[in-house]
């Protein structure tokens, strides 16, 4: 059962949705997925070397309670997934690209999931700067990869292309926010949902799956 998960590493609802989806697919011993996380940017327009994050959140949210209301509602839906989200010790907002590249390296090593999981805490929790590349290449040493080869790929230009892509796909499929979980290529649920939305497309995908083919 195959699931592309289109997600960027500096969405909060991402971060929670991961913990969400893997909870759900923990209800079902049935099911043995293959999971893929997609590139998304929320912010492709930013600066290869992203931007104040002050300066960030007064341009999108403006000045005043909008930004402190929002991110009371996340770190509450956060700590129910066991999360404690600092957006307090974030310094820049950063272009996720070379992020995103470094989960396409990963993916190749078989330590996606694991680096996903390390760039997520580092970030949210501790505020580091996943758009910096010593950071990155730190991190991944963190979750099991060896850093100077992956301080080596980030240095290059490979995987750039594959995220553009991904990010095509994800504009002709129509999806325009993250989490965006698509199951066989065919079934999307968007947004960061409780586990038990998942259930009837786990069972849709295994009623298909069980079905005889016909020749």
């Amino acid at each position: 059962m195959r699931f592309d998960i289109f997600s960027d590493v500096v969405c909060p609802w991402c971060y929670i949705g991961k913990r969400r989806f893997a909870r759900a697919l923990g209800q079902r011993p049935d099911i043995t997925p293959e999971v893929a996380w997609r590139a998304f940017q929320l912010n492709p327009d930013l600066p290869r070397d992203g931007m104040d994050r002050a300066e960030y959140v007064a341009k999108k949210f403006g000045t005043g309670r909008r930004a402190e209301e929002i991110y009371k509602r996340v770190s509450e839906s956060g700590m129910a997934e066991g999360i404690d989200f600092r957006f307090d010790k974030i310094r820049r907002t950063p272009n996720t690209t070379d992020a995103h590249r470094l989960l396409l390296y990963a993916a190749g090593a078989g330590a996606q999931e694991p680096v996903l999981d390390r760039l997520f805490d580092g970030y949210f929790t501790e505020g580091a700067d996943i758009g910096d590349a010593d950071t990155l290449a730190r991190l991944a040493g963190e979750a099991g990869l060896e850093v100077d080869p992956a301080l080596r790929f980030l240095a290059g230009e490979q995987g750039r292309d594959q995220v553009m892509e991904d990010l095509s796909l994800a504009y002709r499929m129509g999806i325009t926010g993250v989490p965006c979980f698509v199951l066989e290529g065919r079934y999307a649920l968007p947004g960061a949902h409780e586990p038990e939305a998942f259930q009837p497309l786990f069972d849709l995908a295994k009623q298909e799956a069980e079905q005889p083919t016909t020749a």
